[in-house]
């Protein structure tokens, strides 16, 4: 049996229309640079507000990859 180990970093994505697509931007930016991402792991949802009304929706994402060191 083999074993894995996985690294966590975690990433803030916004967006001006919903959690889920501020998620979806620090999934997709994390894929850019980032092999064999794992779960995302949402572990705070906020929005920033101006003038009383929401500006922006803001996802704090956990994201596991597997972790490759150098031999």
């Amino acid at each position: 049996m083999s074993e894995s180990v996985y690294k966590i970093i975690e990433l803030v994505g916004t967006s001006t229309e919903s959690w889920e697509k501020a998620a979806a931007a620090a999934v997709a930016k994390a894929a850019e640079s980032l092999r064999e991402l794992r779960i995302a792991e949402i572990s705070q949802l906020d929005v920033t507000i101006k003038d009383g009304k929401i500006e922006a929706y803001r996802a704090k994402v956990k994201l596991s990859f597997k972790y490759e060191g150098h031999h």
